[in-house]
Formats: structure tokens, C-alpha cells, sequence
């Protein structure tokens, strides 16, 4: 057998390489997908820390909630809304309406926003669902 017959490799040896190739991927695309919801979730938490910080600093401003997410953008308390990761949106935010005595309501003052959650029904890795952060 002279060298130009041994150049390549078998069908046996390429069988082998490619199934080990599939193994190995097989292995890390679950990691790699739980790394990507972990990380939505880290990124969840960290929006809602900031909208409610904001929030709270805009009652203090103004010794009133304010009466939309919207307000927070307008009066330059943000830029932009945060995106709600899991949603993709930051249309889908739920607006937690401050609880008005009978009074206040004569008054004319309108219930404003005081908590946001996410406006995701799915569960996220602990098992509790996104709309109860």
C-alpha cells in the first residue's frame, strides 16, 4: 500500500467523530437553554428592581404615584421603558393601582401606580410565576 491510498479517512473513523459531535451537542444545548432562561430572569428581577425604585422616587418627588408607566418616560424618570425580557415587550407590564380611601376620591385625585409585575403567565426555574416577582 503506497501513501496516496491511506490519505483519507474511513467511513468508520468519520461515523465516530460525527456521533461524538452529536453526543457532546446533545449534552450542551440543555445547559445552553438553561442559561439563557436564568439569564432573563436575572435581567427580569433587575427591571422590576429599577421601575419600582423609580417609582417610589417619583412618589417622593411628587407626593403621588404616578398614573402610568408612560408618566415615568414623559417626566424623564427614564429614557424608555424596560423591557419585560420574558414577554419581549415593554407593553405588557402590569400596573398596580394604588388603593383610594372615599375621600380621595371625592378629592378628585386619581389612583396612580405604586407596584409593576410582568405580564408573563409562565413559571419561571423555581417553579413561581413571573407575575407574582
Amino acid at each position: 500500500m503506497n501513501r496516496s491510498e491511506r490519505a483519507g479517512f474511513t467511513l468508520i473513523e468519520l461515523l465516530i467523530v460525527i456521533t461524538m459531535i452529536g453526543i457532546l451537542v446533545g449534552l450542551a444545548l440543555p445547559q445552553y437553554k438553561h442559561a439563557i432562561i436564568k439569564s432573563r430572569e436575572a435581567v427580569l428581577k433587575e427591571n422590576l428592581f429599577q421601575i419600582r425604585k423609580i417609582i417610589n422616587q417619583y412618589y417622593t418627588d411628587k407626593m403621588k404615584y404616578p398614573d402610568s408607566l408612560q408618566a415615568l418616560v414623559d417626566e424623564e424618570y427614564f429614557h424608555a421603558l424596560p423591557l419585560d425580557p420574558i414577554t419581549g415587550s415593554t407593553e405588557t407590564w402590569v400596573e398596580i393601582r394604588d388603593t383610594l380611601t372615599a375621600d380621595d376620591i371625592y378629592a378628585g385625585i386619581s389612583p396612580g401606580i405604586r407596584d409593576v409585575t410582568s405580564g408573563s403567565n409562565e413559571k419561571s426555574l423555581d417553579g413561581t410565576a413571573y407575575n407574582t416577582w
